[in-house]
């Protein structure tokens, strides 16, 4: 039995063994970072600059945002330093970190997910109260509640887990640092089956919030199939359909990957769902929610002739944005 203290390392998965797709890999990586952090650099800069968007609505949005930088800065540039430099290592106090942080941009993000389904519930089926309930300094403390549960879950986790001892090497099957391949790799069944209750622990709560999501869509559905302009349910579709979409394949897969049984598990699975929410997910995200969204959409215009007007009269002067 090895004290999971004295491991130096971990394995992370290699992705592939020849260095030719080692390369391809890297390269399919940076492009998914740099359009994850040109979307949601995007949608941080348009709620920001624009005062039109300073509403609950867009506040929620930018701090989704966030949250899914956040996932992508996290996990995606180790597994890019491992394929260019062909390597598979990651210290364990690093592994650690990654999992502390990402668990609180994970957590953080569903947290948020549920309050922009209250926002569109209020905004939708009372409307009369929206400036009560959502409020700027209940707004406010919404959001430091979301990054607050993500705070202690992760604290909750991450010692429980990474103080278990490990006996079952250090090749983790995954090319990030997750809850789950760390637990196969434990000897304790104690241990293990606390953390374990930790994970159901938190499965309740997000699956409290997923009933929660689901009876305020019922609700914000039959609002507005009883509005009588066509423009109107079209209008309020098209503010609830991207929520839908975007809740729908991060719960999915989430829930997927850490509630799965271990008898359907394979490491070709696991990999592919694990990129829907930590990758693919924080990528679409930004397009989801501006494909829609004219008004989204208009600032982000606004802000792009913007940035390119400035630089052509005056290239060394910051970008600025017109109200």
């Amino acid at each position: 039995m090895s004290n999971s203290s004295s491991m130096p390392q971990f394995l992370l998965l290699a992705l592939a063994d020849r260095r030719e797709l080692q390369l391809l890999h890297f390269w399919l990586f940076l492009a998914i970072s740099l359009a994850a952090l040109l979307g949601n650099g995007l949608i941080l800069s348009a709620v920001a600059c624009d005062h039109h968007l300073h509403t609950p609505r867009y506040f929620f949005l930018l701090h989704l945002s966030l949250t899914d930088l956040g996932c992508i800065c996290t996990t995606v540039p180790k597994a890019m330093h491992n394929f260019l430099w062909n390597t598979r290592t990651i210290t364990y106090t690093g592994c650690a970190a990654q999992v502390f942080v990402y668990i609180i941009f994970l957590r953080a993000e569903f947290s948020l997910l549920t309050i922009m389904c209250y926002d569109r519930y209020v905004a939708i089926c009372k409307p009369l109260h929206y400036g009560t309930l959502l409020g700027s300094r209940a707004c406010a403390h919404m959001a430091a509640a979301a990054w607050a549960a993500g705070f202690l879950i992760a604290l909750l986790h991450t010692p429980s887990t990474f103080s278990l001892p490990l006996c079952q090497g250090n090749a983790l099957g995954q090319f990030f640092c997750e809850i789950p391949h760390i637990l196969k790799l434990s000897c304790s069944h104690s241990g293990y089956l606390r953390e374990l209750g930790l994970i159901v622990f938190s499965a309740c709560l997000m699956i409290g919030c997923f009933i929660f999501i689901v009876f305020s869509y019922v609700q914000i559905f039959r609002a507005v199939l009883r509005i009588p302009s066509q423009q109107g349910r079209h209008k309020a579709f098209s503010t609830c359909l991207p929520h839908l979409v975007v809740v729908s394949l991060f719960l999915s897969t989430l829930f997927f990957s850490y509630l799965k049984p271990p008898s359907i598990s394979s490491p070709s699975l696991d990999l592919i769902v694990s990129l829907m929410y930590s990758v693919v997910s924080p990528t679409l995200n930004p397009l989801i929610y501006s494909l829609r969204n004219q008004e989204l959409k208009d600032a982000m215009r606004k802000l792009i002739s913007g940035c390119f007007s400035e630089a052509i009269n005056s290239p060394s002067s910051a970008c600025y944005v017109p109200h």
